[in-house]
């Protein structure tokens, strides 16, 4: 079947451009979200993300009447789910993957699926979700048959693909990054490449749906483990009165090591998140997965202790001083460079402890931000420059382009992505 009208459920980092990517090559579009306000911008032809070209897309895309946003799905040939996948809120060690979003998304799609449909998973997520959403489907459609039923014969097609996309570039990578597919039969693998096909250009990979599952959390873990070693690098040279910039710069000068660079944690729905997935399915097992979430997952309070010892040195070396007179700024809360994205941002998570402690003025850079109403509590947001002239202690959290490009500020350094190294 040809794909004519194609509806994505979730108009967020990654739904919204994978809408408009399909929009922008002629298909009729209707993505779904439950946020009024995104909902709105997007009709207007405007975004409310950051992200580099889409805007332009979005509003040729709308202007032309190839893509619109509604709250309420709507009958269409391909459904693509691309909601959040978080945990759930309990004291475990080991959190717990909460898919009541899918599961939302699944029963808002139900109602209006037709036998011939395509629907898929984009969202990250644990080992065998997308048979569960199967499963569930099959519930709120008893009139339907799916994939774990009656194989290749069912009425509805069910794949796994999870998005392979760097914020900051997702234009140009979904359309050259190669594509996982994983469909729950053959035939739900065919049809899935044959939609993808619309825009990507990169090859299309088939597997089954629990090795696509695996795939994104298989490279997401192996980004972790990797950031953990310099970071856990990081603190044990700080420890020996290293310079570790200098050590990793001098390491990766043999023909056979990559070490990448340490920061104050790991941030974003990836990364930070991922890696929980395998962990929670396999706790026994998945022991290295676990020590890098630990190991990352506890340096913002290294990144914090130090900010405590900066605060003790300044008023050492300024005994007229007290703490109220100290004024700590961040740089960056976004939890990569360039990018307005706060989720999982190990720099928010330092700003707000910061803010909780000093007692004295706390100030906060980001410049990718426009609107910073209520971003930190007891935090102010501020320029560059008035950060530069009014701080006693700088924070370097994030490597912002726009503040590698000025000199070193005056006064006591925290400096945990190397800018000033």
């Amino acid at each position: 079947m040809s794909f004519n009208t194609i509806s994505v459920i979730g108009l967020g980092y990654i739904g919204l451009p994978t809408a408009a990517m399909f929009a922008s090559r002629k298909k009729n579009v209707i993505g779904v979200d439950v946020n009024q306000h995104a909902v709105e911008t997007i009709n207007k032809g405007e975004i409310h993300i950051v992200e580099p070209e889409l805007d332009m897309i979005v509003h040729a895309a709308v202007s032309e009447g190839y893509l619109k946003a509604v709250t309420q799905p709507e009958k269409a040939d391909a459904f693509l789910i691309a909601v959040p996948t978080p945990f759930k809120k309990n004291n475990s060690e080991i959190p717990e993957p909460d898919l009541s979003y899918i599961k939302a998304a699944s029963e808002a799609i139900a109602p209006v699926l037709e036998k011939g449909n395509l629907v898929i998973l984009e969202s990250t997520s644990p080992v065998g979700a997308t048979e569960q959403m199967a499963e569930w489907l099959a519930e709120f459609r008893k009139d339907l048959t799916f994939p774990q039923q009656v194989g290749e014969q069912s009425d509805i097609r069910i794949a796994h693909c999870p998005e392979r996309v760097l914020p900051g570039h997702v234009v140009r990578e979904l359309v050259e990054n190669d594509r996982v597919i994983g469909g729950m039969t053959p035939l739900c693998s065919e049809k899935a490449i044959e939609l993808y096909k619309t825009f990507v250009l990169g090859e299309c990979v088939t597997t089954n749906a629990r090795t696509a599952e695996m795939a994104k959390l298989t490279e997401n873990s192996c980004r972790d483990v990797q950031i953990a070693f310099a970071n856990e690098l990081s603190v044990i040279c700080d420890k020996l009165d290293i310079n570790v910039w200098e050590l990793i710069a001098l390491a990766n000068r043999h023909p056979r090591i990559n070490i990448l660079q340490p920061g104050p944690g790991v941030g974003g729905h990836c990364i930070a998140v991922d890696p929980w997935f395998i962990v929670s399915k396999t706790p026994q097992e998945a022991k290295m997965i676990h020590t890098a979430r630990l190991i990352n997952d506890s340096k913002p309070d290294w990144v914090v202790n130090k900010v405590k010892v900066a605060i003790a040195d300044y008023l050492q070396a300024n005994p007229e001083k007290t703490t109220k007179d100290i004024t700590i700024s961040c740089y960056g809360l976004s939890f990569k460079p360039d990018i307005d994205d706060l989720r999982e941002s190990p720099a928010m998570k330092i700003a707000e402890r910061i803010s909780q402690f000093n007692v004295g003025r706390v100030l906060a850079v980001e410049p990718n931000i426009e609107s910073f109403d209520a971003v930190i509590s007891g935090c102010e947001m501020v320029s560059l420059e008035y950060a530069y002239e009014n701080a006693n202690i700088h924070v370097l959290l994030v490597d912002h382009r726009s503040f590698k490009v000025t000199e070193k500020p005056n006064g006591i350094i925290v400096d945990t992505k190397g800018i000033y190294n």
